[in-house]
């Protein structure tokens, strides 16, 4: 199991339940797993009513089309992220923004600064070598920002 050299128990536990359910299953499966999460996405979009610290609407050069984060701090220092995504964002960042809104909520800002790329190399089966398929590590690293700038 790759997961072990992970070292699961030092990512937020949604994050650590959402990569076991990855870890050992073939390509079949994973690409399976990751359409259904990329269908949810609108799930996950900024909430109506919830006061946001972090609002960070933006359309870079990394991205097809525009990624939303948001983030907002919770009782006890905890956090909440959430994103909007533009109609242009690809499958995989779809997913992957999913992963990262179920996976933080309820970490604590320090979890997730600290949080590295492997995760990422076990839900999709590898590291991502295409430059449009890096673009969910870019949005990785601004949710990382958000959460820095509380």
């Amino acid at each position: 199991m790759r997961v072990k050299s992970l070292r699961v128990q030092r990512l937020p536990a949604g994050l650590a339940r959402i990569v076991r359910l990855f870890d050992g299953v073939d390509e079949d499966g994973r690409r399976e797993r990751l359409l259904a999460l990329a269908e949810t996405a609108d799930r996950y979009s900024p909430e109506s009513g919830v006061r946001y610290a972090v609002e960070d609407l933006r359309h870079d050069p990394e991205c097809s089309d525009e990624v939303g984060v948001y983030v907002a701090r919770e009782e006890g220092g905890r956090i909440r992220v959430r994103m909007r995504l533009g109609p242009g964002v690809q499958t995989l960042t779809r997913a992957l923004a999913v992963v990262l809104c179920r996976g933080l909520d309820g970490a604590s800002a320090a979890e997730v600064a600290a949080l590295g790329r492997e995760f990422i190399d076990i839900i999709v089966g590898g590291p991502l070598m295409l430059r449009r398929s890096q673009t969910v590590y870019y949005v990785l690293g601004r949710v990382q920002e958000a959460v820095r700038s509380l």
